[in-house]
Protein backbone atom coordinates (compact mmCIF):
# COMPACT_ATOMS: atom_id res chain seq x y z
CA UNK A 1 0.00 0.00 0.00
CA UNK A 2 1.59 3.43 -0.76
CA UNK A 3 1.84 6.58 1.25
CA UNK A 4 -1.33 7.99 -0.53
CA UNK A 5 -3.31 4.88 -0.50
CA UNK A 6 -3.27 5.15 3.30
CA UNK A 7 -5.30 7.96 3.38
CA UNK A 8 -9.25 8.71 2.51
CA UNK A 9 -10.71 11.81 1.42
CA UNK A 10 -12.61 13.41 3.54
CA UNK A 11 -11.37 12.32 7.01
CA UNK A 12 -9.90 14.41 9.94
CA UNK A 13 -6.34 14.24 10.73
CA UNK A 14 -6.50 11.86 13.41
CA UNK A 15 -8.58 9.25 11.70
CA UNK A 16 -5.86 7.93 9.90
CA UNK A 17 -2.36 8.03 10.16
CA UNK A 18 1.15 6.84 8.56
CA UNK A 19 3.62 5.35 10.62
CA UNK A 20 6.45 7.46 10.48
CA UNK A 21 9.75 5.10 10.58
CA UNK A 22 8.40 2.45 8.13
CA UNK A 23 7.61 4.90 5.53
CA UNK A 24 9.16 8.12 5.84
CA UNK A 25 13.13 8.61 4.74
CA UNK A 26 14.49 10.66 7.33
CA UNK A 27 14.57 14.36 5.75
CA UNK A 28 10.89 14.16 5.64
CA UNK A 29 10.35 12.21 9.03
CA UNK A 30 13.01 15.17 10.09
CA UNK A 31 10.08 17.79 8.93
CA UNK A 32 7.33 16.29 10.06
CA UNK A 33 9.06 15.71 13.92
CA UNK A 34 10.18 19.49 13.70
CA UNK A 35 6.64 20.77 12.29
CA UNK A 36 4.78 18.73 14.89
CA UNK A 37 7.11 19.93 18.14
CA UNK A 38 7.70 23.41 17.12
CA UNK A 39 3.92 23.69 16.83
CA UNK A 40 3.39 22.42 20.01
CA UNK A 41 5.25 24.67 21.64
CA UNK A 42 3.57 27.80 20.33
CA UNK A 43 0.39 26.17 21.23
CA UNK A 44 0.78 24.76 24.78
CA UNK A 45 4.19 27.41 25.67
CA UNK A 46 5.99 24.03 27.11
CA UNK A 47 9.65 24.91 25.53
CA UNK A 48 10.26 21.38 26.41
CA UNK A 49 8.29 20.32 22.74
CA UNK A 50 11.21 23.24 21.21
CA UNK A 51 13.55 21.30 23.19
CA UNK A 52 12.85 17.88 21.20
CA UNK A 53 12.56 19.38 18.20
CA UNK A 54 16.35 20.80 18.55
CA UNK A 55 17.61 17.37 19.92
CA UNK A 56 15.91 15.98 16.32
CA UNK A 57 17.40 18.52 14.15
CA UNK A 58 20.61 18.36 16.02
CA UNK A 59 21.13 15.02 15.39
CA UNK A 60 20.82 14.97 12.00
CA UNK A 61 23.11 17.81 11.06
CA UNK A 62 24.88 18.79 13.52
CA UNK A 63 24.32 21.77 16.21
CA UNK A 64 26.14 24.38 13.71
CA UNK A 65 23.72 23.67 10.80
CA UNK A 66 20.64 23.38 13.42
CA UNK A 67 20.66 26.87 14.32
CA UNK A 68 19.55 28.29 11.14
CA UNK A 69 17.08 25.35 10.31
CA UNK A 70 15.43 25.77 13.76
CA UNK A 71 15.03 29.96 12.90
CA UNK A 72 13.63 28.97 9.45
CA UNK A 73 11.18 26.34 11.16
CA UNK A 74 10.30 28.45 13.85
CA UNK A 75 9.18 31.26 10.94
CA UNK A 76 7.55 28.72 8.98
CA UNK A 77 5.57 27.21 11.38
CA UNK A 78 4.57 30.80 13.30
CA UNK A 79 3.33 31.33 9.41
CA UNK A 80 1.06 28.31 8.98
CA UNK A 81 -0.31 28.96 12.55
CA UNK A 82 -0.96 32.85 12.50
CA UNK A 83 -2.99 32.72 8.94
CA UNK A 84 -4.62 29.15 9.24
CA UNK A 85 -8.29 30.01 9.53
CA UNK A 86 -8.91 26.19 11.26
CA UNK A 87 -6.86 24.48 14.36
CA UNK A 88 -3.59 22.90 12.50
CA UNK A 89 -3.88 19.10 14.21
CA UNK A 90 -0.64 17.30 15.52
CA UNK A 91 0.04 13.93 16.79
CA UNK A 92 1.65 13.60 20.57
CA UNK A 93 5.65 14.82 20.32
CA UNK A 94 6.41 11.00 20.93
CA UNK A 95 4.05 9.41 18.36
CA UNK A 96 5.85 7.59 15.67
CA UNK A 97 2.58 7.73 13.57
CA UNK A 98 2.06 11.20 11.28
CA UNK A 99 -1.06 12.70 10.93
CA UNK A 100 -2.98 14.33 7.66
CA UNK A 101 -1.66 17.57 8.66
CA UNK A 102 1.74 16.66 9.18
CA UNK A 103 1.85 14.69 6.12
CA UNK A 104 0.41 17.89 4.27
CA UNK A 105 3.28 20.12 5.94
CA UNK A 106 6.08 17.76 4.91
CA UNK A 107 4.62 17.65 1.16
CA UNK A 108 5.26 21.77 1.49
CA UNK A 109 8.19 21.77 1.76
CA UNK A 110 9.14 18.78 -0.64
CA UNK A 111 7.09 20.74 -3.07
CA UNK A 112 9.00 23.80 -1.87
CA UNK A 113 12.14 21.98 -2.35
CA UNK A 114 11.32 20.53 -5.94
CA UNK A 115 9.64 23.75 -7.35
CA UNK A 116 6.19 22.26 -7.99
CA UNK A 117 4.15 25.43 -7.48
CA UNK A 118 0.87 24.00 -7.75
CA UNK A 119 1.10 21.29 -5.38
CA UNK A 120 2.81 23.61 -2.54
CA UNK A 121 -0.55 25.81 -3.07
CA UNK A 122 -2.78 23.31 -3.02
CA UNK A 123 -0.90 21.57 0.25
CA UNK A 124 -0.80 25.25 2.00
CA UNK A 125 -4.68 25.62 1.14
CA UNK A 126 -5.59 22.31 2.56
CA UNK A 127 -3.28 22.82 5.95
CA UNK A 128 -4.38 26.05 6.80
CA UNK A 129 -7.85 25.96 5.60
CA UNK A 130 -7.94 29.03 3.41
CA UNK A 131 -6.64 31.16 0.33
CA UNK A 132 -3.98 33.52 2.41
CA UNK A 133 -1.40 31.00 1.85
CA UNK A 134 1.76 33.82 0.85
CA UNK A 135 3.27 34.38 4.04
CA UNK A 136 3.30 30.45 4.96
CA UNK A 137 4.96 29.09 1.56
CA UNK A 138 7.21 32.38 2.08
CA UNK A 139 8.45 30.46 5.31
CA UNK A 140 8.28 27.34 4.00
CA UNK A 141 10.66 27.82 0.83
CA UNK A 142 13.17 29.18 3.42
CA UNK A 143 13.20 26.27 5.66
CA UNK A 144 13.23 24.21 2.27
CA UNK A 145 16.19 25.58 1.43
CA UNK A 146 17.76 25.75 4.44
CA UNK A 147 16.99 22.04 4.87
CA UNK A 148 19.11 21.54 1.32
CA UNK A 149 21.80 23.76 2.42
CA UNK A 150 22.21 20.93 5.26
CA UNK A 151 22.00 18.19 2.89
CA UNK A 152 18.38 17.38 4.23
CA UNK A 153 16.80 16.73 0.14
CA UNK A 154 13.43 15.54 0.74
CA UNK A 155 12.14 12.92 -2.20
CA UNK A 156 10.64 14.23 -5.16
CA UNK A 157 7.53 11.40 -4.64
CA UNK A 158 6.79 13.34 -0.85
CA UNK A 159 5.04 16.18 -3.02
CA UNK A 160 2.69 13.60 -4.63
CA UNK A 161 1.85 12.36 -0.83
CA UNK A 162 -0.12 15.25 -0.75
CA UNK A 163 -2.48 14.84 -3.60
CA UNK A 164 -4.57 13.01 -1.70
CA UNK A 165 -4.89 15.00 1.26
CA UNK A 166 -5.73 18.47 -0.21
CA UNK A 167 -9.64 18.21 0.11
CA UNK A 168 -10.78 19.74 4.06
CA UNK A 169 -11.16 17.14 7.23
CA UNK A 170 -14.78 16.66 7.27
CA UNK A 171 -16.87 18.86 9.52
CA UNK A 172 -16.86 18.53 13.71
CA UNK A 173 -14.35 15.86 13.52
CA UNK A 174 -11.45 17.78 14.12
Amino acid sequence: MSEIDTFQKGYASRDFAVPAAAMFPAAERLVGVGFRCWLQGFQTSDIGCWELAWEEVSRAVGPQAAKPLMTELACWVRAVQDTAERRIEVFPAQSRRFCRDECLAISMVAACQHSTCPAFRACAVALLGCNDVDEAIEGAEGFARCLKEAGQMLSPGTVFMGASLVTPPARGRC
